[in-house]
């Protein structure tokens, strides 16, 4: 199972407060792990002000206000980006057709010049498993899993994205339970 390119959605169950309610994005996922962002939690800190933390300067209106999330609790000091299109930043893996991630400041760069991807999501830290811990997880009915889509993670507000998800699965939020059933 390669849970590439798939979302995660926290089951009722999980209560840890990093991925309670959350949506995460998985960029990558083999036999020794998995990496993936939470795209669902936004932080006060905005794309300007980031920005000015990285001696860069973000004059570009759409952009000034947009949050940056927090992507999970592993490395929380380091810039991850999802975006579309994908282009040829310093450090970046395609994951879809229609979204790659970069952690180099090049992409940042061009998104301050104007010249950047036309959709992007910045998040502080990520979220990590370690082999087999991930499908431990999914086993234990922490998560349900499904086939993203981009216009979740770009496009549906952030206080949205959790229901979106579970849509994409015919799941209405009121409806789900933290409980297993066993034949």
């Amino acid at each position: 199972m390669n849970l590439t390119h798939q979302f995660l959605i926290a089951m009722p169950s999980l209560v840890d407060p990093n991925f309670e309610r959350s949506v995460v994005y998985i960029c990558e996922h083999n036999d020794k792990g998995a990496l993936g962002l939470v795209i669902n939690r936004s932080t006060d800190l905005t794309l300007a002000k980031l920005f000015d933390k990285i001696d860069l300067k973000l004059e570009i209106a759409p952009w000034r206000d947009t949050p940056v999330y927090f992507g999970g609790p592993v490395q929380t000091e380091r810039g991850f980006v999802l975006h579309s299109p994908t282009g040829n930043y310093s450090s970046s893996l395609a994951i879809a057709d229609e979204i790659a991630l970069t952690t180099s400041k090049d992409v940042l760069e061009a998104v301050a010049d104007g010249t950047g991807p036309r959709k992007l999501l910045v998040t502080l830290g990520h979220s990590g498993w370690g082999g087999g811990q991930l499908e431990n997880e999914i086993a234990h009915n922490a998560w349900l899993t499904v086939a993203a889509n981009a216009g979740i993670i770009f496009e549906t507000p952030a206080e949205q994205r959790f229901d979106a998800a579970l849509k994409l699965l015919g799941i209405d939020s009121t409806q789900l339970s933290g409980l297993a059933g066993h034949a």
